[in-house]
C-alpha cells in the first residue's frame, strides 16, 4: 500500500487506475484551459503569515455550512459521472463524507440515482440540480429529493449550454462510454476498474433514465441531453425553482457580484463562487480572485462558499481567511475515489483536514471560525473589483 501524504499522491494512483476518457473528463477545462489552470495556480499568489509562541492546544476545525454542523467547512462538490470513475462511486463518496462529518452533494448527472444513494447511506445529503426546461421533470426531481431526505438543494446556474471541452469531444465521452478501438484498448489495461464495473448494474444516468419524459432506456439519453438545458434561463425561472423547493437553497456558479446580488434577491440561503472548475467560460476569473468583490457585494447577508481549484487544506484555509464560510472539493476527492474507492475519499478528506489543522495552528489560530485576513499576505492587484 503506497504512503499517501497529499492529494497529488492520490492523483498519481488515480491516473494509473481509471480509463483515459474518465481521467480526461476530470482533468480538463474548456478551450485553452486557462481558467482551469488559474483556479489552482492563483492560490499560490496568496501567502500565509506564520506566528510563533502561541498556544496551539485544543484546536478545532468544526464549523457550520447552512446551519449544518461540519467537521471542517468543506463539502464534496457535485461531479457528474462519478459512478464511472469507480463502480457505485456516488454511494461510496456519500458514505465517506457522512462518516467524516462533511456534506456530500449528488449531481443530477450521477450514475447512481437519488434513491440509490438514500437507500445505501444513513445520513442526509445535498442534491445538485441543473436548470432544465422540463418543468414536470424539475418538480419531480425536487419531490424525489424531498422523499430521500436531502437536506439542501444546490442549483447550478452556469450551465445553460455546455462549454466546449476538447478532450471529452475527442474521447466520445458518454455513459455508458462510446466504445472505439482506442477506448477499448485503454480500458483493457484497467483490469480492476473493469471488473468492478462488471459487478454493478449502475452504469447509466440514474436520475434521468426512467424519470425524464421520453428517456425509457440509455439509447434515448443523447437526444434528451441535447435538448434538456434551458438556454432561456433567467432569474424569474430560478424563482420558480425556489417555490418548488422549500428547504435550504444554494446557488452555484456565481463569479460576478451582480449575479451574487440577484441570487440573494431570489431567496438563496448561500451562493457558491464557482466557474464550474474552469469547464465553462475559458478566460474567466479564477474563483479565488472573484471572491473578494462578491463578499463586498453580499455584505454578510447570506453565506458565501467557494468552489474550483482547491487541492489542499492550505487552499481551504486561504479561502476561509478571505471570508468564505464554506468550501468544496471536486477533483481532489475524485482522485481518491478513482484510486482507492471509498477509502480513497476518506484519505483525501484526512489529508486536507490535517493540512488545514496544522496550517491554521502555525498561523496562530486554534479555531477555524476565528481565522481572517490577518493571516494572509495578498498582492494589491489580486482581486478584480469589477470597476
Amino acid at each position: 500500500m503506497p504512503v499517501i501524504t497529499n492529494v497529488q499522491d492520490l492523483h498519481r494512483l488515480y491516473r494509473r487506475r481509471v480509463p483515459r476518457m474518465f481521467y480526461d473528463y476530470t482533468e480538463s477545462g474548456s478551450w485553452t484551459e486557462q481558467t482551469f489552470r488559474a483556479n489552482v495556480s492563483d492560490f499560490s499568489d496568496i501567502l500565509l503569515r506564520q506566528r510563533v509562541a502561541i498556544d496551539m492546544a485544543g484546536r478545532s476545525t468544526a464549523s457550520q455550512m447552512i446551519g449544518q454542523d461540519v467537521a471542517m467547512p468543506v463539502a464534496l462538490a457535485p461531479v457528474g459521472l462519478t459512478g464511472m470513475q469507480c463502480a457505485d462511486g456516488e454511494i461510496k463518496a456519500a458514505r465517506a463524507a457522512a462518516k467524516f462529518g462533511v456534506p456530500y452533494t449528488l449531481s443530477t448527472m450521477s450514475i447512481c440515482s437519488i434513491e440509490d444513494v438514500a437507500e445505501n447511506t444513513d445520513k442526509p445529503f445535498w442534491l445538485q440540480v441543473y436548470t432544465l426546461k422540463d418543468n414536470d421533470f424539475m418538480q419531480r426531481l425536487f419531490d424525489r429529493a424531498r422523499a430521500a431526505r436531502c437536506s439542501a438543494a444546490v442549483i447550478t446556474v452556469d450551465l445553460q449550454m455546455l462549454g466546449q471541452r476538447h478532450k471529452d469531444i475527442r474521447n466520445g465521452l458518454s455513459a455508458p462510454p462510446k466504445l472505439t478501438v482506442r477506448s477499448i484498448a485503454n480500458m483493457a489495461t484497467k483490469v480492476p476498474w473493469g471488473l468492478e464495473m462488471l459487478g454493478t448494474k449502475r452504469r447509466f444516468f440514474g436520475n434521468i433514465v426512467g424519470h425524464a419524459k421520453g428517456v425509457r432506456d440509455p439509447s434515448d439519453l443523447a437526444a434528451w441531453t441535447a435538448e434538456a438545458f434551458d438556454v432561456s434561463l433567467d432569474w424569474d425561472r430560478i424563482r420558480e425553482f425556489r417555490r418548488m423547493w422549500d428547504g435550504p437553497l444554494i446557488i452555484k456558479g456565481i463569479i460576478d457580484p451582480r449575479d451574487a446580488v440577484e441570487a440573494l434577491n431570489v431567496g438563496a440561503d448561500a451562493i457558491i463562487v464557482s466557474n464550474h472548475g474552469g469547464r465553462q467560460l475559458d478566460g474567466a476569473l479564477s474563483s479565488i480572485r472573484a471572491l473578494p468583490a462578491i463578499l463586498d457585494a453580499i455584505g454578510g447577508r447570506i453565506e458565501v462558499h467557494l468552489d474550483s481549484g482547491i487541492r489542499s487544506g492550505q487552499d481551504v484555509l486561504k479561502a476561509l481567511a478571505m471570508g468564505a464560510t464554506g468550501t468544496y472539493i471536486g477533483r481532489a476527492y475524485i482522485y481518491g475515489l478513482g484510486a482507492m474507492g471509498e477509502a480513497g475519499v476518506t484519505t483525501a478528506l484526512e489529508v486536507i483536514h490535517k493540512e488545514l489543522d496544522v496550517s491554521m495552528a502555525l498561523c496562530g489560530h486554534r479555531d477555524i471560525r476565528g481565522v481572517d485576513k490577518s493571516i494572509l499576505m495578498i498582492p494589491k492587484d489580486f482581486s478584480d473589483r469589477w470597476q
